[in-house]
């Protein structure tokens, strides 16, 4: 694919099952291609050739900026709230070690592919990391009690996190979902159907591609570091990314809010306002 990417023509970014070391190996042999040391052709690097501090729970930590902002404009307490996490790889636990730690909320239940645990008094989302690299499962965490994939979608809970598959979240379950809020982690976790059926039952959508945008935001931040050959504290890079989260999330809800539709049409809106400007100012239309 050499002739296909490059710094100033398509960087790609990682994605399930690649890890820092892969991209590095990918830049590195980009860079024995071209000739010359090319750290800007791909994102998600190892720190010493050319990663961002702040990448590793960047998808994780921009999906939790923007549940607190949702919380903020629903008026709900996020200190000691329920939060469900169907899903725990990196997005997934990062997810619940942050709203642990930003928000104080309380992680009631986590899954994986192979099931999970639930404890209405909280669960140590570290521990549960802990247990799953020891055993390859949350399952079986302490003795709590088990909880399936589908059961965790229905639990009464304050927020639900879906950060594993697509469409888990369908026309069979939605009627089902008692979250007041769902933060979309994981890409396409819910249906189209689906989607009308929870925007008609009052909960509140955070859609994929503004929830987990945390990550492609740092990959962002690391090409413009890359390009620049100046890198960037970690406080710069969250920083950096809360301000575009925030703003992100307020334009789709105020979008949606204005035009009475889901925030997944909203987020629509901004973005084809966007494209349709640009199209303007450049002549296209």
């Amino acid at each position: 694919i050499g002739r296909f990417i490059g710094p100033e023509k398509d960087v790609p970014a990682p994605d399930v099952y690649t890890t820092p070391q892969i991209m590095g190996w990918m830049m590195d042999e980009y860079s024995t291609i071209v000739g010359y040391n090319a750290p800007g052709v791909i994102t998600g690097k190892p720190i010493p050739l050319g990663g961002s501090l702040g990448r590793g729970d960047a998808t994780a930590r921009g999906a939790v900026y923007c549940v607190i902002e949702a919380a903020n404009v629903l008026g709900i307490d996020l200190k000691g709230a329920s939060v469900a996490i169907q899903g725990y790889g990196n997005a997934g636990y990062y997810c619940g070690t942050l709203m642990q730690k930003l928000a104080g909320s309380k992680i009631v239940a986590v899954t994986d592919s192979r099931g999970g645990v639930y404890d209405a008094n909280g669960i140590d989302p570290e521990a549960a990391y802990q247990h799953k690299q020891s055993t390859g499962s949350v399952k079986g965490l302490n003795g709590l009690k088990g909880i399936t994939n589908d059961e965790v979608l229905e639990l009464d809970v304050d927020v639900l996190i879906p950060a594993a598959i697509e469409n888990v979240i369908t026309d069979k379950n939605a009627a089902n979902v008692k979250a007041k809020i769902v933060a979309e982690a994981a890409n396409g976790p819910t249906t189209p159907e689906a989607d009308e059926i929870l925007h008609r039952n009052g909960v509140y959508v955070i859609p994929d591609f503004l929830c987990n945008a945390g990550g492609v935001t740092v990959s962002y931040f690391e090409w413009v570091q890359n390009i620049g050959g100046f890198y960037w504290k970690i406080e710069d890079v969250h920083a950096r990314l809360k301000e575009r989260m925030v703003k992100a999330f307020h334009e789709t809800h105020e979008m949606a809010k204005r035009h009475n539709v889901d925030n997944r049409v909203g987020a629509y809106l901004v973005s084809i306002a966007r494209v349709a400007e640009a199209m303007q100012l450049r002549g296209w239309v």
